[in-house]
């Protein structure tokens, strides 16, 4: 299941879309495997006979069911999770049949944090979570691959937002110089090399 890119505002661009880790797909493709041994192993191994034709009939049904739930159940639930990084926010978007999704603007990120255990330093993922403002406060990313260089780039991106958001001193002072004389009278402009003394 696709991002809807339609969802992005005018001015905003995706910066990462991830899905989690790829060691979600370990079982999913190992059930797989097995299953498909099953089926080829009692087509080869069972004896023809009328018994050993319902027996392999029951062996397809069975490892049909269990390619079902444990290999493309999980598939559909990895493939259709979106951890998304955008200029603005961070989209968090789960769901097959029916879909959540949370936003977190960049404005409201206070604090972001990052764990990985032993095995998850080997495999290259871990578990960012992040600290927002408002009623639900921490979100937890588990299994987010290149969670370091993620971190890394959520700062980035926090800091880029705050930045631009933000008025620099000349902007400030202007708009300070024109509260005071009022937005007819301009106040005069004054060098930056000169001290208010003189």
């Amino acid at each position: 299941m696709a991002f809807p890119e339609d969802m992005l505002t005018a001015d905003e661009h995706v910066v990462l879309h991830l899905h989690p880790h790829w060691k979600a797909l370990v079982r999913p493709v190992a059930v797989t495997v097995l299953a498909v041994a099953a089926v080829v192993a009692g087509f080869l191994l069972l004896p023809e006979s009328t018994a050993a034709t319902v027996v392999w009939y029951v062996i397809v049904a069975l490892a049909l069911v269990a390619v079902l739930w444990f290999a493309v159940r999980p598939f559909t639930v990895w493939r259709s999770t979106h951890y998304v990084f955008t200029n603005e926010r961070v989209v968090l978007q789960h769901g097959v049949f029916s879909r959540e999704r949370r936003d977190i603007p960049l404005n409201r990120v206070n604090d972001h944090s990052m764990t990985q255990r032993f095995s998850e330093r080997l495999l290259g993922c871990g578990t960012l979570t992040i600290e927002s403002a408002g009623e639900r406060g921490q979100t937890v990313l588990p299994d987010l691959p290149g969670v370091s260089q993620v971190q890394t780039q959520l700062y980035e991106l926090v800091e880029a937002h705050h930045d631009l958001h933000s008025l620099g001193d000349g902007e400030l002072r202007e708009i300070l110089d024109e509260a005071r004389t009022g937005p007819d009278q301009a106040a005069p402009a004054r060098p930056d090399n000169a001290s208010p003394g003189r």
